[in-house]
C-alpha cells in the first residue's frame, strides 16, 4: 500500500480478507481515517502483539487482473535501488484516477465498450537501406540489449517500426498477445511518433502514456495496456512502469536525454530501468541515439585484447537516408570566431547574410539559444543593483513581452520597476540575451527581406513561454511544417526529435557557457544538443537537392579551436566520446565510478549541512557495510543554494563498486531516519537520496 517517502513506515502493512487474494490484486484499504488504494504483495505477515487485531480490507477491484510478477519485481527493484519506500513507488506509477475509484465506480467504468482492433498496414512499408537492414537483422538474431547509434536522419524510427512489427508477430505466451513499449524523452515528441505508429499498426493498437494526458485518458490507456488490448504503448519516462504482461520489446529513443531521469520523488532513470525490465521479462531492448550517453557508449564497446567488451551490442547507421552527391549529407559546420566580430554582436554579419540568403530562396532556418525570456538579468550601473529574486539565490529573468521579472526557479513575478529600486536611477540595463530578445532583434535585422512569393519574412519563437496554452505547441509546429514560418527561434525543445523537412540552416548563437562548466557532464550535454540541433537541417534530401543547396550548421563561438568544436566539425561522436571517456577514466568519474547524492533542504544552510554532517558521522561511527569502498565528501551548498526561501545542501558519495555503494545506502537508511528525528535537526524540511545523479 502507499506510504510516504522516507516516512519510516514499514514496506508492508497487514490487513484481513475473507478470501485468499493473489499477489498483485488491487484493493481498497483503510489507513487512519482515509481509504486508499493498496496492492497485495508477497511477504510473511508479522506476528501481532497480544490483544491486537488487523483491520479488514474495504473492497477488491475485481474488474482488474492482478499485476503480474514482472511488474511487482520491477517496482520492488526500483524502490530498492533508488532508496524509496515500496508503496511510494508502486502507487505513484499507477494511474491517479485508479487510486480514487472504489469497486463500484471501477465496474461502471469497465462496462464502457472497447474499440475494435485493426490490423497493421503493410502497404505503408518502405524499402530499407543496407544499414537499416543490417541493424534489423542483428536485432532479430541477437538477444541484446542494443545501442542503435544512428546519425540524425539515418532512419532509426523505421528500424523501430520493423522491430515492433517483428515483436508483435511473435508467438503468444500463455495466451497473452505480444506487446511493445516505445519511449521518447518529452511529451512534445509523442504526437508525431503516434501518427507514424497508428498509420502502420492502426489506432486501436496504439496508446500513449504521459503526464500531459487527463486522468481519465491515462486510466483508459493504462487499462488497455494492462489487459493486453493495446499492443503498443508510446510514452515518456513514466511509461517504463506500464503494466504490460505480453512485453516483448522496449525502445528508448534519444536514450541520452536527461529527461529520462526523474527529478522529483523517486529519482529513477527510465532508461536504466528499461534495461533491467528487458532482462527480467525476456524482452529485447533497443536504445537509440545519434549522440549516445557516455554510459551507454561505454557499455557497448567492442571486445579487444584484455577487454571483454560491453554488455550491449552496438549497431551503427552513419548515413542519412537517400544520400546522394549532396542530398542527404550531414550539415556542413560553419564556425564564426566571435573575437573577430564587433563587441556585443549577437548575429554576426556572415550568419545574418546566410539567413537572408536562405529566406530569399524559400528555405527555412532555425536559431538555437537555450535561454528563454528577454534577458537573464536587469542591472543598474550606478549602484550595481541586479534583478535578484528575493526568495532564491538567482536572478529574476526579464520578460519584455509582458514587462515582468520572473524567477524561473520559484515562479515569483513582479512588474519591471520604472527606476532602480536601489538608487532611483532610470538607467536600468538588460544584460545578456534570451529567445525573446533574439526574436525581436532578428525580426528587425531581416526587415525588408522577402520570400520568393514576395511576402515579408516571418520569425517565430518556440519555448516554454510561447507553448503554455493547450495546443499551442502543436499549432506552432504545424506552421513550421507548412512553411509559414521562415526562421524559427527556440530552446532545446525544438532541437531534438522533430522532423522539419524544409530547414536547411541551423545556428547556435551563444553555446560557450557549457564549455568550461564545473559540471563534468556539461561538455557531453552541449555536444549532444549541438549535434542534435544540426540534425534538424537537411532532413529532406530531395528538397535540398531541388534547391541546389547544402545544409549547414552555424556555430558562433569565442573558442573555435576547442576539441568539442573539432569533433562537431567532423560529426565525429566516437572521437568526442573517446576523449571524454579518457578524462572520466583518469578522474575516476562515471561510468568508471558510481555516485549518489544525499540532499537536505532546511530553513538555514547551517541546518541543512548540519544534518548531512551528522548523518555522515553516524555512518562512520557504526562502520556501515560497504563503507570501506565508499567516499563521503563534505556537505556543500547547491549551485543555487536557496529556492523559495529554502536552503539546499548536498553531500556526494562515490565508490568504484556499484554493489558496495548499494550495500552502504541500504544500511544507512535507518541511520538517516534516526538522525532526522533528533531534536537538533528540527529545522530540516526534507531530505532525499539521488542514486546515479545527472547533475552535481
Amino acid at each position: 500500500m502507499q506510504t510516504p517517502a522516507h516516512s519510516g513506515m514499514g514496506a508492508l502493512l497487514s490487513y484481513a480478507s475473507e478470501r485468499a487474494l493473489a499477489p498483485g490484486t488491487l484493493v481498497r484499504v483503510p489507513l487512519g481515517a482515509r481509504e486508499v488504494l493498496g496492492v497485495v504483495w508477497e511477504g510473511e505477515a508479522a506476528p501481532l502483539p497480544a490483544g491486537k487485531s488487523v483491520r479488514a480490507i474495504a473492497g477488491v477491484l475485481d474488474g482488474i487482473a492482478p499485476l503480474d510478477g514482472h511488474w511487482r519485481r520491477l517496482v520492488a527493484f526500483a524502490a530498492r535501488y533508488y532508496q524509496r519506500s515500496l508503496g511510494e513507488v508502486a502507487l505513484a506509477v499507477l494511474p491517479p484516477q485508479l487510486r480514487d475509484l472504489n469497486p463500484v465506480q471501477l465496474a461502471r467504468r469497465l462496462r464502457r465498450p472497447a474499440t475494435a482492433h485493426t490490423g497493421a498496414d503493410a502497404s505503408s512499408l518502405i524499402a530499407l537501406s543496407a544499414e537499416q537492414e543490417r541493424a534489423r537483422g542483428l536485432i532479430d538474431t541477437n538477444s541484446g540489449p542494443f545501442l542503435l547509434f544512428g546519425s540524425t536522419g539515418s532512419g532509426k524510427t523505421e528500424v523501430y517500426l520493423r522491430c515492433v512489427q517483428a515483436a508483435l508477430d511473435a508467438e503468444p505466451v500463455n495466451a497473452i498477445a505480444p506487446q511493445a513499449l516505445v519511449m521518447v524523452p518529452e511529451i512534445n515528441l509523442t504526437p508525431q511518433l503516434q501518427e507514424r505508429f497508428t498509420a502502420r499498426f492502426g489506432a486501436a493498437n496504439v496508446v500513449s502514456l504521459h503526464s500531459g494526458m487527463t486522468d481519465a485518458q491515462r486510466l483508459k490507456n493504462w487499462l488497455a495496456a494492462h489487459s493486453g488490448a493495446a499492443r503498443i504503448v508510446l510514452g515518456t519516462r513514466l511509461a517504463v512502469f506500464a503494466s504490460m504482461p505480453g512485453l516483448k520489446l522496449i525502445v528508448v529513443d534519444e536514450e541520452h536525454d536527461a529527461s529520462y531521469k526523474q527529478q522529483e520523488g523517486a529519482r529513477y532513470s527510465a532508461r536504466d530501468l528499461a534495461i533491467w525490465r528487458g532482462r527480467e521479462q525476456h524482452a529485447k531492448v533497443i536504445l537509440g541515439s545519434a549522440t549516445p550517453s557516455l554510459e551507454s557508449w561505454h557499455a557497448s564497446r567492442p571486445a579487444t585484447d584484455g577487454d571483454p567488451g560491453g554488455r550491449y551490442l552496438r549497431l551503427h547507421m552513419p548515413s542519412r537516408i537517400a544520400s546522394g552527391d549532396n542530398a542527404g549529407s550531414l550539415p556542413v559546420l560553419r564556425v564564426v570566431n566571435m573575437h573577430h566580430q564587433p563587441r556585443r554582436t549577437v548575429f554576426s554579419a556572415p550568419l545574418l547574410a546566410a539567413l537572408q540568403e536562405r529566406v530569399e530562396r524559400g528555405e527555412q532556418c532555425m536559431v538555437l539559444l537555450n535561454r528563454r525570456g528577454y534577458s537573464p538579468v536587469l542591472h543598474c550601473a550606478d549602484c550595481d543593483w541586479k534583478s535578484d529574486c528575493p526568495h532564491c539565490s538567482a536572478h529574476q529573468v526579464f520578460h519584455r513581452i509582458d514587462r515582468t521579472l520572473r524567477c524561473h526557479h520559484c515562479g515569483y513575478t513582479v512588474r519591471v520597476p520604472r527606476a532602480c529600486p536601489g538608487c532611483g536611477s532610470p538607467d536600468i540595463t538588460a544584460i545578456g540575451q534570451g529567445t525573446e530578445q533574439l526574436e525581436e532583434q532578428l525580426t528587425h535585422l531581416l526587415t525588408g527581406v522577402l520570400r520568393p512569393d514576395g511576402q515579408p519574412v516571418k520569425v517565430a519563437r518556440i519555448d516554454a513561454d510561447t507553448t503554455k496554452l493547450k495546443g499551442a505547441l502543436q499549432s506552432q509546429l504545424a506552421q513550421v511544417h507548412s512553411g509559414e514560418t521562415d526562421v524559427l527561434i527556440g530552446t532545446q525543445m525544438v532541437a531534438k526529435g522533430h522532423d522539419f523537412r524544409r530547414i536547411t540552416l541551423v545556428a547556435a548563437v551563444q553555446p560557450d557557457g557549457a564549455l568550461f562548466s564545473s559540471d563534468f557532464r556539461a561538455p557531453e550535454r552541449l555536444f549532444a544538443l549541438l549535434l542534435q540541433a544540426s540534425g534538424r537541417a537537411g532532413r529532406d534530401a530531395q528538397y535540398v537537392a531541388a534547391q541546389g543547396s547544402r545544409s549547414e550548421m552555424w556555430l558562433q563561438t569565442f573558442h573555435p579551436e576547442h576539441a568539442l568544436v573539432a569533433a562537431l566539425r567532423q560529426h565525429d561522436y566516437p572521437a568526442f566520446a573517446a576523449q571524454q571517456l579518457q578524462e572520466r577514466r583518469d578522474a575516476a568519474m562515471p561510468p568508471f565510478a558510481f555516485q549518489a547524492l544525499v540532499r537536505a533542504d532546511a530553513r538555514t544552510q547551517e541546518a541543512a549541512q548540519g544534518f548531512l554532517q551528522a548523518a555522515s558521522d553516524a555512518a562512520r561511527t557504526h562502520a556501515l557495510a560497504g563503507l570501506e569502498q565508499v567516499t563521503l565528501y563534505p556537505p556543500v551548498p547547491l549551485a543555487i543554494q536557496r529556492v523559495a526561501n529554502i536552503e539546499r545542501a548536498q553531500m556526494l558519495l562515490e565508490s568504484p563498486s556499484r554493489v558496495a555503494l548499494q550495500r552502504f545506502l541500504a544500511a544507512w537508511q535507518p541511520l538517516l531516519h534516526a538522525t532526522r528525528s533528533q531534536p537538533e535537526h528540527k529545522g530540516l524540511v526534507r531530505w532525499l537520496v539521488d542514486v546515479d545523479p545527472l547533475a552535481i
